[in-house]
């Protein structure tokens, strides 16, 4: 099983646009449609459509849009309530797949709140494999927060899995890399932690020398994803790197997420490195080739492309 933390959660409204955004300009929709969001409601999503438990833990109250509409999605989740509305975040879908996303900063939880949060993730965590702290912090919570949850989780004996970006990543790997069995960054997001220019980490080799500190460090692994070049897997075994298959993008919306429920799947099937990350990346594609913040199921995988391992020099 594995339990999701999204502390920042929140209702995507996808509004599907006729023509390509042109600023300043009026612009027809074709289509507009709410979904459940933040980074661990998705990774949950697709972890349960794989026929796998998952639990996502999050705040809301119970008669919140984003808690009615899990409810009707029939997915597991526990609630903390806080007496304040989820955020709407807005995405602009092009015709061509480009997707313009405006995120609301989200309400400001209470320290009970917070503390509640970790409480449900470690109630939940008994029996289970993996725990997925995922997605932005919400408005004025301490950045060194994720840092203190994994330090709060790591006698549970769960796997934990950190998927987030800028200080907050920053802290949790300076604090706690030892506790953080996989790490899930971007290649943006991967630039500003080891202090690089995005467009440097473009070759493997290069890659490889950014990663090797954080594995140094005690981080157990890298799923870096890399959009449409695919995904790369690094480890202090070895690393992995797989091209992305041709499809047809729609909504880049939880690629990501998905591509991350992916690498998760294929763990708790067994799998080897090279067939997770190829996993990660076929469900990650999938996310994109899907409408909105439509998650994937196995139905949804492309023909999968073999990773393979990269040899060093």
């Amino acid at each position: 099983m594995i339990v999701t933390l999204t502390p920042n959660p929140s209702i995507d409204r996808t509004i599907t646009l006729s023509e390509p955004l042109v600023r300043g300009e009026v612009i027809r929709s074709t289509t507009s449609h709410d979904d459940p969001g933040g980074k661990g409601v998705n990774v949950a999503q697709v972890v349960r459509n794989a026929g796998q438990l998952a639990v996502a833990v999050l705040p809301g109250d119970h008669d919140d849009p984003l808690l009615v509409r899990l409810r009707e999605l029939r997915l597991t989740h526990r609630a903390v309530p806080t007496g304040l509305p989820s955020r709407i975040n807005i995405t602009l879908a092009e015709p061509d797949g480009v997707t313009t996303k405006i995120n609301s900063p989200g309400p400001e939880l209470e320290q009970a709140h917070l503390d509640q949060l970790v409480r449900e993730v470690a109630r939940e965590g008994v029996g289970a494999r993996w725990a997925v702290l995922s997605g932005s912090l919400p408005s004025g919570v301490d950045l060194g927060w994720y840092a203190d949850v994994i330090a709060a989780l790591a006698d549970d004996g769960l796997a934990i899995a950190l998927d987030t970006s800028g200080e907050p990543l920053r802290l949790a790997v300076e604090r706690v890399p030892a506790a953080i069995s996989l790490l899930k960054p971007n290649t943006e997001e991967l630039a500003d932690l080891v202090d690089t220019d995005p467009d440097s980490l473009v070759d493997i080799e290069a890659i490889v020398d950014a990663a090797r500190p954080l594995l140094a460090a005690g981080v157990g692994a890298v799923l870096l994803t890399r959009g449409s070049m695919g995904a790369m897997l690094l480890t202090d075994d070895g690393t992995w790197t797989v091209d992305a298959p041709p499809v047809q993008a729609r909504s880049t919306v939880g690629a990501g997420d998905s591509a991350l429920a992916g690498y998760l799947l294929g763990v708790l099937d067994g799998l080897d490195p090279a067939k997770r990350l190829t996993l990660a990346v076929a469900y990650g594609s999938a996310a994109a080739s899907l409408p909105g913040s439509t998650m994937p199921g196995p139905s949804d995988l492309p023909t999968l492309t073999e990773a393979r391992r990269w040899n060093e020099g």
